[in-house]
């Protein structure tokens, strides 16, 4: 993840900071409780400490079509979460930021850490993520769509149509357990702020939690 060294005459450190978060489940109630180190990325310049910081989504609209595509061909749809997804993105920068609080060693004070991975916060950390999804990807013989970089195709034993659409570290997918550590949420219920309900022969999509938020925010609800 990291070593700690002299910080190269030229290069600045940046900050770093512990950020607490709660993941909500549909209903409002809480999922999990999460606790991640994030670098100050603000003060990094373009084309000076980094390069790239575009990385391909698969648009709602697509996903929209394929849970439509699904649910005709009467296939089922998962959903996986990638566990701290920027973290396995390799960096192709030098990247050095302080020592995080509870890190400090006695005698090296003064020294810092340079990252051998991304961190979130960083502006390429989406860029080195989606490099090495997709990397992964395709060593597993998936083909990225032409038009739509953020959805993969595999044809499996010539008779089931696997599709992946990728949108940062959530995945509408079959099968992939391979190369990281992930989360199975089981079906298909809460995807990017879509909703979706089993009846005995369809797929329901709704936003009821959005319409609620929406209605309490201008004082609207029952």
């Amino acid at each position: 993840m990291w070593e700690l060294v002299e910080l190269p005459e030229g290069k600045q450190k940046i900050g770093v900071k512990w950020a607490f978060k709660k993941k909500l489940n549909p209903d409002g109630s809480i999922s999990k409780h999460k606790a991640r180190l994030v670098a100050e990325g603000f003060l990094k310049r373009q084309s000076l400490d980094f390069l790239e910081v575009y990385a391909p989504m698969a648009q709602l609209e697509t996903i929209i079509v394929v849970v439509a595509i699904a649910c005709a061909k009467k296939g089922p749809l998962f959903q996986l979460y990638v566990k701290s997804a920027f973290l396995h993105g390799h960096l192709e920068e030098d990247v050095y930021i302080q020592k995080p609080p509870g890190f400090v060693i006695e005698g090296r004070e003064h020294q810092v850490y340079k990252l051998r991975k991304a961190l979130y916060g960083l502006r390429q950390a989406p860029r080195a993520w989606n490099r090495k999804i997709d990397s992964v990807l395709l060593k597993m013989q998936f083909t990225k769509c032409m038009v739509e970089h953020g959805v993969y195709v595999k044809e499996d034993r010539g008779r089931d149509l696997l599709i992946i659409c990728l949108y940062v570290d959530d995945l509408l997918v079959t099968r992939l357990n391979s190369e990281f550590e992930m989360t199975d949420l089981g079906k298909l219920s809460y995807f990017l702020g879509l909703e979706f309900a089993y009846t005995y022969v369809d797929l329901v999509m709704h936003q009821k939690k959005y319409i609620g938020e929406i209605l309490r925010k201008f004082n609207m609800g029952s």
